[in-house]
């Protein structure tokens, strides 16, 4: 099979994340592999990741327990390529490429220079696994032959046993994302959780959000939830006001467990007990209550939140008890009900993708035989902070593994 220029053991589709460490894994283990990708630059989304220094991974990701970090019609299917390649591992890469890299908080991990050296390490890895790379070329269409695959592209037709599917989500189409993934798990007659965007800005319209328009620019920490009960979902990260809605690490956590139609609650000063501090600030305070405000809140939150009720507009002496109360209350729990989200443009993954039931959760082969999907193409959703990333890495090692032990069976 290998005499052949155009067939190979396994063609990766995708030079993204997964993708590349796929090809690298594989190759470093005797595969002949292929690496296509229709875009003129490899790993774009690594590039832009972190603030341009790459969110690589987290080092608080439980592999025991992928529920608190993942989500889809079933976080457990990732158990078993996480926990045979885990944060640590990665990390162990990361330092024998001698990229030096630092913890922001809640074990996110980022590069201390650029993207880059993540990206220099992709291909490095591929490299030294013999990896053939064609890019920029497009796959025009992938046909079962027999035994093999027929894999038509704008530089000629290839031949192999396996294929690898690797390209991603719907998110952030203005650099190369498409739905070849999911068009392709559909001619191969394997389902799909529909795709949304996921860690995504929150959209809201109309007069109720008219106090809150001029404060695009405002950041502070809160904590946000979504859900009722069982199903609820809370954050404590930072908000950030925009001028068509809300973003910010808090907002984009909660927009991947937000069903349209139901609201989202915000305490807007957590940790503090607003009511007992304006209460003690009547006591012993003329100031108006927008200034005793802003000693607990930003100060263009303090004025947004006070004009919009003639109560609050005075000294906190002068407040009412009641009116003390309702302010209070209004910011622990402010609750409002987004239109929609920024959409696939500014999300920073997908939702859904290939129904995890159609996979192997230790090989990531799908029902149709020889046919591979992993990464965000995969209706796994991590958190952010480094867990797609991790799901990245790891999807992809356990298919370069199932590559090798499948060219050599």
């Amino acid at each position: 099979m290998s005499d052949s220029p155009s067939v190979y053991d396994a063609i990766v589709i995708g030079a993204g994340a997964a993708g590349l460490f796929c090809a690298g894994v594989a190759g470093q283990l005797g595969v002949k592999v292929l690496l296509v990708d229709h875009a003129p630059k490899v790993g774009e989304k690594i590039r832009i990741s972190g603030g341009g220094r790459c969110n690589f991974t987290n080092r608080e990701l439980d592999p025991r327990a992928p529920h608190r970090h993942f989500l889809g019609g079933n976080p457990q299917f990732c158990r078993s390529a996480l926990s045979r390649y885990t944060a640590g591992d990665f990390i162990d890469l990361v330092r024998r490429h001698g990229i030096a890299f630092h913890e922001k908080h809640k074990g996110q991990l980022f590069g201390d220079r650029s993207s880059e050296d993540f990206i220099r390490l992709l291909l490095a890895e591929c490299g030294a696994g013999g990896v053939e790379h064609w890019q920029p070329c497009r796959v025009e269409a992938v046909r079962r032959e027999g035994e093999r695959y027929a894999v038509d592209t704008d530089r000629g037709t290839v031949h192999t046993p396996r294929v690898v599917v690797a390209t991603g989500g719907l998110s952030i189409p203005q650099i190369g994302a498409s739905d070849f993934g999911h068009r392709l798990a559909r001619q191969f007659g394997l389902d799909l959780v529909e795709p949304r965007p996921a860690l995504v800005p929150l959209t809201f319209g109309g007069e109720a959000w008219q106090p809150y328009a001029q404060l695009a620019g405002l950041a502070l920490p809160v904590r946000i939830a979504t859900g009722e009960k069982k199903a609820a979902m809370a954050f404590d990260e930072d908000l950030l006001f925009t001028h068509r809605g809300l973003s910010g690490p808090a907002v984009l956590q909660i927009s991947s467990y937000w069903t349209p139609g139901t609201p989202i609650r915000v305490d807007l000063a957590p940790g503090s007990d607003v009511a007992q501090l304006l209460a003690q600030a009547k006591l012993r305070s003329r100031k108006l209550l927008a200034n005793e405000l802003a000693a607990i809140v930003p100060a263009r939150l303090a004025d947004a939140w006070t004009q919009q009720d003639p109560g609050w507009q005075r000294p906190v002496n002068e407040a009412a008890d009641k009116a003390l109360g309702a302010l209070a209350q209004g910011l622990a729990r402010w609750e409002l009900l987004p239109t929609g989200t920024e959409g696939y443009r500014k999300a920073e993954v997908t939702a859904g993708g290939i129904d995890t039931r159609m996979l192997s959760q230790q090989t990531m082969e799908s029902r149709q035989s020889g046919l591979y999907f992993i990464g965000e193409v995969v209706d796994v959703t991590g958190w952010l902070g480094g867990y797609n990333f991790q799901w990245a890495w790891a999807s992809g090692w356990a298919c370069g593994q199932a590559l090798a032990a499948a060219r050599a069976a």
